[in-house]
């Protein structure tokens, strides 16, 4: 069964949120844990949660990702941004257990300068500090584009922050289609060697989920220009082939094209369309 679903705004709560991808052919979602741009968290409310966990066993929701904002960068020059980093994720990584068993997706940040090798210190550090033996969160770290000073855009980097975590068990991997494409890893005609080269230097156990995105821009870009599915550089056949790959079909596929609802419902309806189960 293709598990998908897209990016829903959180405001009104879990259990909209559950209905809204159920009204979409969803069967998971994704959702920011407090606003994408910063700041606090909306309240948790015990009965929303209640019963959004009861819709979602009676209409068959699988594993639920929650994205960290934007604006977090633990691999920081300031202090205080590395600081409200690990602030943020501690409280999420808290929050997140009102839902259990589920995932939590975050970028790893900008080194600004710094380089990657710190960058990569810095990282690994905040996530020994926030990671704990009794959450039940896998966190995530997401493939990136590589813009900038991006941390994140090869695999041999996440692998190192990766080797530097106590607990590794709590961490995994978020595939993003659209920015290992603009890394340079090319999904549409060599989708087999990307996979075989994460598999090496990563493992496939540890991806968990995937972002499924056309990008606007050409290969190996490095940019991060999200496209609706079949109108962009990668194109429908690539994706199709990408969610009916063996190694992968089991995860959930989440879109985060530039779409509203009614896109989105679209998007889900053609995929599943194209799905080999």
């Amino acid at each position: 069964m293709l598990h998908i679903g897209c990016h829903l705004s959180a405001a009104k709560g879990y259990l909209h949120m559950g209905q809204e991808a159920v009204s979409i052919g969803a069967d998971t979602f994704q959702f920011f844990t407090r606003n994408p741009r910063g700041g606090n968290a909306k309240e948790i409310s015990q009965q929303d949660v209640s019963d959004f966990l009861s819709f979602s066993t009676q209409n068959h929701l699988t594993t639920l990702l929650a994205h960290a904002p934007y604006t977090i960068n633990p691999c920081s020059d300031n202090p205080q941004t590395r600081e409200f980093a690990e602030l943020a994720m501690s409280d999420d990584l808290r929050r997140m257990e009102y839902t259990p068993h589920n995932l939590y997706n975050f970028h790893p940040g900008s080194h600004v300068g710094q380089g990657v090798a710190k960058a990569i210190d810095l990282i690994s550090d905040l996530l020994n500090r926030v990671l704990s033996t009794d959450i039940t969160t896998t966190v995530l770290l997401e493939t990136m584009s590589g813009k900038g000073s991006e941390v994140g855009a090869t695999f041999e980097e996440l692998r190192s922050i990766i080797d530097n975590i106590g607990l590794s068990d709590k961490i995994g991997i978020c595939l993003d289609t659209c920015h290992i494409y603009s890394a340079g890893y090319d999904i549409v005609n060599d989708l087999e060697g990307v996979l075989e080269k994460f598999d090496k230097v990563i493992g496939l156990n540890r991806l968990k989920a995937i972002h499924l995105n056309d990008s606007m821009t050409e290969f190996a870009s490095h940019k991060d220009r999200h496209e609706k599915i079949g109108l962009g550089t990668i194109g429908a056949d690539a994706l199709i082939r990408l969610i009916n790959h063996p190694a992968l079909k089991h995860l959930p596929f989440l879109l985060e094209t530039p779409n509203e609802l009614d896109g989105y419902a679209q998007e889900i309806k053609f995929l599943r369309q194209n799905y080999s189960a």
